[in-house]
């Protein structure tokens, strides 16, 4: 499915809770966290045609745009793409897409970026070959995504996700098998983890500053000031993208190279 997209009267996303939007004091610790991937891997896309498969909101295509060539963003949903085109088209050429058939020719792009989508897709295996398959010889593919692990402990694969918008959350080996069997070579997995400021932000609040954002927007309770606060107050180098302790990680992010 693809539709031209032009821009419209949609000024700002409304937060659905599907995906995380920036400027939003009590949204900052999920941008940030998801923020913090797209700085790590902006280097890699210098010079570089990308493509971001499921844009988001944008801002993590406008922060690649900064150093690739050209970005190319596709999105299947109408209004978010509509957000993309009004507030990043100067930067980011937008496409509405089904991400199970992807609008371009084989051996197109450099670099393929899909953060925080692949959980949301029901033929996982075919998204990734069709990344696979307009990547060029030696291009790159990066996919992150919660670790189910963590995210929805005491999940098995097979289990409904406890976030209604996902279908299936995945642990490091479950996604570095799709990633190898879409005939792709996985050169990194890494995971993201709280740092050491962030540890310390968990620390005044039971343990875990995201288990107090979940239970009061469970609750409906107003947050404290404190919460309120050092959520507004994360930043993108509190967390620690490595790969040492991957399973205990929150967010998993595997890069792999096309076969040349």
């Amino acid at each position: 499915m693809i539709a031209t997209v032009s821009s419209s009267d949609l000024d700002a996303l409304p937060l659905t809770g599907e995906r995380t939007v920036p400027g939003i004091s009590h949204e900052n610790y999920w941008f940030r966290r998801h923020e913090a991937v797209y700085e790590a891997l902006a280097d890699d896309c210098r010079d570089a045609t990308v493509l971001e498969a499921g844009i988001g909101e944008g801002y993590g295509a406008a922060l690649l745009a900064e150093r690739a060539h050209r970005v190319i963003g596709l999105e299947l949903d109408g209004p978010t793409a509509t957000h993309v085109a009004r507030r990043y088209g100067d930067t980011v050429a937008v496409t509405r897409a089904d991400l199970q058939a992807l609008p371009l020719r084989d051996a197109t792009v450099d670099v393929v970026v899909t953060l925080q989508v692949i959980e949301h897709l029901w033929d996982q295996a075919g998204f990734l070959s069709e990344c696979a398959r307009v990547l060029r010889p030696g291009g790159r593919l990066h996919c992150a995504t919660p670790n189910r692990l963590t995210f929805s402990p005491g999940n098995v694969l097979d289990d409904r996700p406890l976030n209604p918008f996902h279908t299936y959350e995945l642990a490091a080996t479950d996604l570095s098998g799709l990633v190898t069997g879409a005939g792709l070579d996985v050169i990194a997995i890494r995971g993201l983890h709280h740092g050491a400021r962030l540890a310390e932000r968990d620390a005044r609040h039971g343990g875990s500053i995201i288990d107090a954002q979940v239970a009061l927007a469970l609750s409906g309770e107003d947050w404290p000031a404190t919460l309120a606060d050092d959520v507004a107050a994360v930043t993108t180098d509190e967390f620690d993208l490595h790969a040492d302790d991957v399973d205990a990680s929150l967010d998993l992010l595997v890069s792999a190279v096309r076969p040349r």
